[in-house]
């Protein structure tokens, strides 16, 4: 006999399904089902990851990675400098959901507007005075200028930036609850993607003419 969809006993049973549903996982990264997955990077399959080297062919060095050293930031007009520790330089954070970077920043120097689609952020600021702000889907910008101890967090997604504000070099410690946050440059995407993005599309977006979008595509390699 079929069961009413108003019995108790059916509003029970549809509970206890929802409940026993797989629910996805809240950190931005599947969890590791090992003790370590030392990444191969070199591996000819990828399955969203990197698969394991053989823990035969691991060591002690593997699990340790230099932060320490300061990042050249005059390669640019940016005046900045991001040393990344994700799978791709420190291959032991594979499948563990977690990375990080060093941001080095010169007098006035900038981490450009960007995104991390795969990760939220926090970061420790440890010298200067650096301006972080970031916009939510809302368009309202938050923003606040953090000294050496203070820390800052982005949701996932949202663009942000820091600004390099004091009268001395600036450093910023970043990490992520992602083995490969990615990284999105706002004015990169926009003005050097390859192909380049029709010229149409970005006058009618930013309300300008194409002398000024050509102008800006010269500046990104587009």
């Amino acid at each position: 006999m079929m069961k009413s969809s108003n019995s108790p006993l059916y509003l029970l049973s549809c509970l206890l399904m929802l409940l026993l549903l797989p629910v996805p996982s809240l950190s931005a990264d599947p969890d590791s089902l090992q003790d370590f997955c030392v990444a191969d990077l070199n591996a000819s399959i990828s399955i969203n990851g990197f698969p394991c080297r053989p823990a035969s062919k691991v060591n002690a060095s593997d699990f340790f990675f230099d932060l320490s050293k300061e990042g050249v930031t005059n390669t640019s007009n940016l005046n900045s400098s991001v040393t990344p520790a994700n799978v791709l330089a420190f291959p032991a954070v594979n499948t563990l959901g977690i990375s990080m970077n060093r941001v080095d920043f010169d007098l006035g120097g900038l981490n450009p507007p960007h995104s991390h689609p795969r990760a939220t952020e926090m970061g420790l600021v440890v010298e200067g005075s650096i301006l972080v702000g970031f916009v939510t889907t809302s368009n309202v910008y938050y923003s606040k200028v953090l000294t050496p101890g203070e820390v800052f967090v982005i949701p996932r997604g949202l663009v942000h930036f820091q600004k390099n504000v004091g009268n001395k070099k600036g450093i910023v410690f970043t990490s992520f609850n992602s083995q490969m946050p990615g990284v999105v440059l706002a004015s990169t995407t926009l003005f050097g993607s390859q192909p380049p993005m029709p010229n149409e599309v970005l006058t009618q977006a930013f309300q300008v003419d194409d002398a000024v979008v050509n102008s800006i595509k010269s500046k990104f390699g587009s």
